[in-house]
């Protein structure tokens, strides 16, 4: 990379015009999306599996997903991350965080990576919802083979919780 230029700084995103030189000497110009990261997790409590349903503004549809939030708070690890947002969003606690893997979600356009983890050992803790769409959002608690299911109909479409659900599968 030659440089890069910041065009806009939008809540916890900046976009950047990059500057770079080719494979065979040409110059590029790409636009990148900043992201801060994010982590992702699979909570399994015995034979079931805890999902969140949540509205989805950018896509306009509730989504059924893993619990999953961004890195932003400084200083917090993502282990700490992943715990905050499994009391957050569905109201427990795991003694057990297993990193399954990290995933670039978009990389031909944003740096952003989410770390999956397996969470298990589970306490229930009152849910602490932080924004209007956790508020209104619903748990699902569902048997694994079930949430497989759902993603081959077609109910489970976020990509994360696709990979994060069979990854936990075949580890479990």
């Amino acid at each position: 990379m030659v440089g890069a230029r910041t065009l806009l700084r939008a809540g916890f995103l900046t976009f950047e015009r990059l500057h770079m030189t080719g494979p065979a000497g040409e110059t590029m110009e790409r636009i990148a999306v900043r992201h801060p990261g994010a982590v992702a997790v699979v909570p399994v409590d015995g034979d079931e599996v805890i999902l969140i349903e949540q509205y989805r503004s950018p896509v306009g549809r509730a989504l059924i997903e893993m619990p999953a939030g961004k890195l932003d708070v400084h200083g917090e690890t993502p282990e700490v991350a992943a715990n905050r947002e499994l009391i957050e969003e569905v109201g427990v606690s795991a003694e057990s965080l297993t990193e399954l893997t990290t995933i670039a979600t978009a990389p031909g356009f944003s740096d952003e990576e989410i770390t999956i983890y397996l969470a298990t050992e589970l306490s229930l803790v009152a849910a602490a919802p932080t924004g209007v769409e956790e508020s209104a959002a619903e748990v699902h608690r569902l048997t694994m083979s079930t949430a497989l299911g759902m993603i081959d109909d077609g109910r489970i479409t976020d990509a994360k919780t696709i990979v994060g659900l069979h990854l936990a599968a075949r580890r479990l």
